[in-house]
């Protein structure tokens, strides 16, 4: 019998057993990018922790009984803002980002809507763009000017926030002082300094729709109303899971509880909230003015996404995570003795003992990989490997795989190792040595064994 799977809530503080409010349909949703740039490492660690989580329930469960919804804000000032500094459509830059993000994703072995959904049944991974769900956020905005919990004022359409006790229940920030840290520039229309936009009237250029609540001026929508309605869309007016990044609890995440709870009269939008801790780089926070801002495909270029991935689950999702160029040499180095355990095995499914017991306690991907590390059995090391994303293609796929990465010439590579050949056959070590050494100039490594001379490209 599989371990009971306990996850550490922020609206509770404490780790509790997960029980889904229907276990033949368990429901979770993450935010994802604003698709207005390259995405950067620290956007990563949500997309990778969030898929581990994923690929966990859909083995508990089954894949069939999972679904998992990861929005797209496609609608915003930064958005605005880029592209009118590249000199294009709003709508050209975010298919063109979005299409770079998922390149970057799919490399780190994140499972994506076709690696999951089957023709002709209910969706189990969805990727919601929030200017495809215009209505359901109409809907929200005047069901909750209906409700009392929002207003119209000046041309705008604001979450009445004093109306609502319980605001700060998930981010734990008593309303008194939210209120007096938030008194800085308050716009004269709102009623309390911390309302908060729901709708707001286009500027020229910018995205425009037809305004809720009779406004005559066509707007768009606040940010965080794009969550409650793409959720609601998706998974229903309450759901299991919502997820992402520790800078999301406030205010993003609270007013996100804040509309959808008033608008359907539910007592919890999400019953587990789970957040992930920050990232910084080589022991510092990770900033374009310290010139150590690094984008996934920048570290792509350099690392194989697998070695991205594990160097990213070494650290307990909860905890900050420092991002070193050691920790991805560790990570290199575990993955070529994993792969020269496993060689050519194509696929297991039988996990090994103790694998899910550490997954199962709040995803504790140390202790996993701990697990995984005593192994040295190939059917067992594949399988648990598989469950965290990794190892997922065999020793030789992979190796060929860095080849072609590599831009090494092949059929060079090949007659040089024949030389060698020749030469150590003939005993003539000087003539094997500068053969070596060419190879060696060329990123090549090369292995003598009693099955002969094998090579690869040199991490």
């Amino acid at each position: 019998m599989a371990p009971m799977l306990r996850l550490y809530n922020t609206l509770t503080r404490r780790k509790a057993a997960f029980v889904p409010i229907d276990p033949s349909h368990v429901r979770m949703y993450a935010c994802g990018p604003t698709v207005y740039d390259a995405a950067h490492i620290g956007n990563a660690r949500p997309i990778i922790v969030f898929d581990l989580l994923f690929r966990l329930l859909r083995h508990l469960y089954g894949p069939e009984h999972v679904t998992y919804a990861r929005n797209v804000t496609d609608v915003d000032d930064k958005i605005n803002a880029r592209a009118a500094e590249r000199g294009i459509t709003i709508r050209d830059l975010t298919d063109g980002t979005l299409a770079a993000f998922h390149d970057d994703i799919r490399a780190l072995g994140v499972l994506m809507p076709e690696d999951v959904n089957v023709a002709g049944e209910r969706p189990r991974f969805v990727e919601p763009r929030a200017t495809d769900h215009i209505a359901e956020m109409i809907a929200i905005i005047e069901g909750l000017v209906a409700a009392g919990h929002a207003y119209v004022a000046a041309g705008h359409v604001l979450f009445d926030v004093p109306a609502m006790p319980e605001y700060g229940s998930l981010s734990k920030r008593p309303l008194d002082e939210m209120e007096a840290g938030a008194r800085v520039e308050v716009a004269p229309y709102k009623r309390s300094p911390l309302d908060f936009v729901l709708w707001k009237p286009s500027k020229p250029g910018e995205p425009s729709w037809p305004s809720p609540c009779g406004l005559p001026e066509p707007g768009r929508p606040g940010w965080h109303i794009e969550c409650s309605a793409m959720s609601w869309k998706h998974l229903g007016k309450t759901f299991d899971i919502h997820a992402g990044g520790i800078d999301l609890i406030f205010p993003h995440h609270e007013n996100e509880v804040a509309q959808s709870r008033c608008c359907f009269g539910t007592d919890v939008m999400a019953n587990v909230w789970l957040h992930n801790g920050f990232l910084q780089v080589e022991g510092e926070k990770m900033s374009k003015s310290l010139g150590n801002f690094i984008t996934i495909r920048e570290v792509l270029k350099d690392w194989p996404g697998e070695v991205a991935r594990l160097a990213m689950l070494k650290t307990h999702y909860r905890q900050p995570i420092d991002w070193t160029v050691r920790g991805l040499e560790e990570a290199s180095r575990t993955l070529d003795r994993w792969y020269g355990i496993v060689g050519e095995t194509a696929a297991a499914t039988v996990l090994p003992a103790g694998l899910l017991e550490p997954l199962t306690d709040d995803l504790n991907t140390p202790s996993a990989l701990a697990e995984l590390h005593r192994l040295d059995d190939a059917a067992g090391l594949k399988a648990g490997a598989n469950l965290l994303g990794l190892l997922l293609q065999t020793r030789s796929e992979r190796d060929q795989g860095s080849i072609r990465a590599s831009g090494v010439d092949v059929s060079r590579v090949e007659v040089l190792i024949e030389a060698r050949r020749v030469a150590r056959a003939a005993k003539d070590w000087a003539a094997s040595d500068r053969v070596r050494d060419e190879l060696a100039a060329m990123g090549v490594t090369v292995k003598d064994g009693k099955d002969g001379t094998t090579w690869s490209v040199a991490p």
